[in-house]
């Protein structure tokens, strides 16, 4: 890699690929110090709005399933907002889920995320799959 490469700015879609790879690595302090602006929010039902709550249970979730596997299969930018659809498993033997991401940025930091996802049937009978 040279140099200009290792010195030109990550853009969002790439900020937030990593963002969610790191997430899913157990690296969530570091990835939300790293990415996620001061007056974030999210719209997970699950978890109270706030960064803290959502970056707790992102840490419980990290340390109950240290095999966690995500997979990108598709990012998509538009202006200051970032889809990103992927596999995540929790256990090699976990089908997984179909999970889309959508970031929104602000002065280059992610400052709002929703997440929906799909659990993965074992016995699906569509032939082409979720991906």
């Amino acid at each position: 890699m040279s140099i200009e490469q290792q010195s030109k700015p990550l853009s969002l879609k790439e900020k937030s690929i990593s963002f969610l790879q790191n997430v899913a690595l157990g690296n969530v302090q570091e990835a939300f110090q790293k990415y996620i602006g001061p007056d974030f929010l999210h719209h997970n039902p699950f978890f109270a709005g706030d960064s803290k709550s959502l970056m707790i249970a992102m840490e419980e979730s990290a340390t109950e399933n240290t095999n966690k596997r995500f997979e990108v299969k598709l990012a998509i930018q538009e202006k200051d907002m970032v889809t990103v659809y992927s596999h995540i498993k929790q256990s090699s033997e976990d089908p997984g889920a179909a999970v889309v991401h959508i970031l929104r940025f602000k002065d280059n930091q992610i400052v709002e995320m929703w997440d929906i996802g799909q659990p993965i049937p074992k016995d699906s009978p569509n032939e082409n799959g979720m991906f």
